[in-house]
């Protein structure tokens, strides 16, 4: 296993501090279970929350029977 170095912003040590509390984990296996995830979701693809994407641009029933009308 290595060893690194990373800086982290005073509020995400806070966090990780809580949930090492809550957890009663060490906080070395808890960054290692958020790198594990995070490679994790990467591999598997841009995830892309579409919901509410269109909100305010434009009427998506329009929108549907213009791409119908096509058709």
């Amino acid at each position: 296993m290595s060893r690194i170095l990373v800086d982290i912003p005073d509020a995400q040590v806070g966090e990780l501090a809580r949930l090492v509390e809550a957890e009663h984990r060490p906080r070395a296996a808890i960054i290692r279970d958020a790198v594990e995830e995070y490679i994790a979701r990467r591999k598997a693809g841009a995830h892309v929350d579409a919901f509410g994407l269109w909100k305010g641009k434009t009427d998506g029933l329009a929108y549907q029977e213009a791409m119908r009308s096509e058709w």
